[in-house]
């Protein structure tokens, strides 16, 4: 049995939420995208990424499969359009089948595990994070480098042949908590309060993304906050 909850906010210094998120237990489905782009480009790409994954995951796909044809439809749309503004977003997805799952991702948007203790799945495409990898950033300063939200790798931004896709399966077992996020909840609020959250099972799971969503807009509330809580019971 799955039980989910999702919440989303505007934040509290814009004026749009490119956020968009996903959450169909019957489909086994769910996925958090973040826009970038402004007003018609951000808000677009994010809901086309989203529509396709249903679509393609409804037809039979695997993640990776399904972000791929995602992207390549993104980008044709992309191309169609005559601007100087980018129009990409992040994904970060989650499949539930029987007792396994898969997630996938490109950019920022990440995929925590809690069984127990909190676990990052994903991994940021981001340059802040490839200098952590590459040993030049101490991964304390990460968190407050001034080009931490550069990106390099993003649907509808990188190149087909060139895109990169995370992707992480496991086996699917009671009392598993995961959290799909953006960024807007991740650059204010430490994993040590994320998972202080996800460890609650006083709460049920959307009292829990509310909290998430609430404990982004204490941390500052900068960029739009998405938080989609999943829960195998």
């Amino acid at each position: 049995m799955i039980e989910f909850g999702h919440a989303t906010h505007v934040g509290l210094r814009r004026t749009r939420n490119e956020d968009t998120y996903y959450a169909d237990a019957s489909l086994g489905l769910f996925l958090v995208a973040d826009g970038m782009g402004g007003h018609q480009h951000g808000e677009v790409a994010s809901a086309l990424i989203r529509d396709a994954m249903v679509e393609l995951v409804g037809q039979g796909s695997n993640l990776a499969s399904a972000v791929h044809g995602a992207a390549t439809r993104l980008l044709a749309h992309a191309g169609k359009r005559d601007d100087i503004l980018p129009m990409g977003t992040t994904i970060a997805a989650l499949r539930t089948l029987d007792d396994r799952y898969e997630v996938a991702w490109v950019g920022d948007s990440r995929v925590y595990v809690w069984r127990q203790q909190l676990r990052q799945i994903s991994h940021d495409h981001s340059l802040v994070q490839s200098l952590v990898e590459s040993g030049q950033l101490d991964p304390a300063l990460a968190s407050r480098h001034p080009q931490r939200n550069l990106l390099t790798q993003a649907l509808g931004v990188t190149a087909i042949e060139q895109l990169q896709i995370g992707m992480a399966r496991g086996q699917l077992q009671p009392g598993t908590v995961f959290l799909l996020c953006s960024d807007g909840l991740t650059d204010g609020v430490r994993d040590a309060s994320i998972e202080r959250h996800l460890a609650r099972t006083d709460l049920a799971a959307q009292e829990c993304a509310e909290q998430l969503i609430l404990a982004g807009l204490d941390a500052g509330g900068d960029d739009n906050i998405t938080a989609l809580v999943v829960r195998s019971c």
